[in-house]
């Protein structure tokens, strides 16, 4: 469907300039629409049936595997969060003494606490790649340093805070070589940016689901690889055991697994209201295609940070970076509270990661949005 068709689909007021989407990603009408009728169910609980506890799930799951291009979505799983997704993955991981986890440096805490909790207890080391001073160079220095004792590498598709783009099939191509991990957290990237499991092929694959996904709060996905097939869940809730659909067997107690990645289904994966949202908002995201939602992301931001950058506010080319979330550097001569103050004063959102204000878009932004900005920050 064309992008411009998709404006309308939001119920978002007119008022408010949205550069957060990498935040929290506003509602899509049908989104907001499933969630209402989902709560207005829970007065009548004796409509529901068994089957609402599988087969909503097993749609869910079968829509996401399309958005990361995975043909069995029994590979699949909903989870309630990145870092219960993460703790799967480093629960079946075993380190010898010595081995390497390399991650990026500043990466998003829920991609970065749980691998030194790992390597604490393998008594291995983290290695962290620092953005060097020539961003550019950042997934040279990164391929560099997997070596023979990296074990693990544990990266986003892009660095959450500029939008720098990591070259993953470059990074699994090395990690092959010495038979290291490869994990992956998409929760900046997956919905925005082209992404595909079988172009890529990722150990394990972890996104929330509402930012670029738009889902509820609460709502993450994962994908495990055959490396995880046969590994122990951090949970042993009854709906991920063999047979766990006839409820009348329930404690016929079974000690097999549903097959593949569904060992490591959260338990309540069926929450009636969630998972109904994110049927309505995948359903969605499916109709955009990336790759022109990239080129619409550029269009509408390039000739305003062409502006940015003669004020000094530095954004990195457009070639090493994603055109949906990107940071502009903040000049040191600037009043930063001075700052925050005049871009909510205009009534713009948008967040800020370090060094950087990073701004994100999607097809409720325009050009006239970015003119704005422009206009407010040339206004200090």
């Amino acid at each position: 469907m064309p992008l411009a068709n998709l404006k309308d689909q939001f119920a978002f007021p007119d008022d408010i300039i949205y550069f957060n989407t990498a935040s929290f990603s506003p509602a899509f009408k049908s989104v907001e629409n499933a969630g209402i009728v989902a709560v207005t169910k829970k007065s009548r609980p004796d409509y529901f049936q068994s089957s609402d506890l599988f087969e909503p799930v097993s749609e869910l799951r079968k829509l996401f595997a399309k958005v990361i291009d995975v043909e069995d979505y029994n590979r699949v799983v909903t989870i309630p969060s990145v870092s219960y997704g993460m703790a799967n993955v480093a629960n079946n991981i075993i380190l010898k003494k010595g081995d390497e986890i390399l991650i990026a440096e500043e990466q998003f805490p829920s991609n970065v606490y749980i691998w030194k909790t790992l390597a604490d207890k393998f008594e291995a080391k983290i290695v962290t790649i620092r953005q060097p001073q020539q961003i550019e160079n950042w997934n040279t220095e990164i391929l560099k340093a997997i070596t023979t004792k990296t074990a693990v590498v544990a990266i986003g598709q892009i660095h959450w805070a500029n939008g720098y783009i990591f070259d993953l099939k470059a990074i699994r191509e090395k990690t092959s070589k010495y038979n290291a991990l490869l994990i992956i957290d998409g929760s900046q990237s997956l919905g925005a940016l082209p992404f595909s499991v079988k172009d890529i092929q990722p150990d394990a694959l972890v996104c929330a689901g509402y930012k670029w996904l738009f889902g509820p709060y609460g709502c993450a996905y994962a994908y495990y690889s055959d490396y995880f097939d046969n590994g122990e869940p951090i949970e042993q809730n009854w709906s991920i055991r063999l047979n766990s659909e006839n409820l009348a067997g329930l404690t016929k107690y079974q000690n097999e697994y549903k097959p593949l990645a569904q060992r490591y289904n959260a338990g309540e994966c069926a929450s009636f209201i969630y998972v109904k949202m994110q049927i309505a908002a995948l359903t969605e995201i499916l109709r955009i295609n990336t790759n022109e939602l990239q080129d619409y992301c550029n269009h509408i931001s390039l000739d305003a940070l062409n502006k940015l950058n003669k004020l000094g506010f530095h954004t990195d080319s457009s070639q090493i970076r994603a055109k949906h979330l990107f940071g502009i550097k903040i000049p040191k001569t600037i009043d930063l509270d001075h700052l925050k103050a005049e871009i909510s004063k205009a009534n713009i959102s948008l967040s800020y990661r370090g060094e950087y204000m990073r701004v994100s878009c999607h097809v409720f932004n325009t050009k006239s949005q970015f003119e704005t900005l422009v206009k407010t920050i040339t206004s200090l």
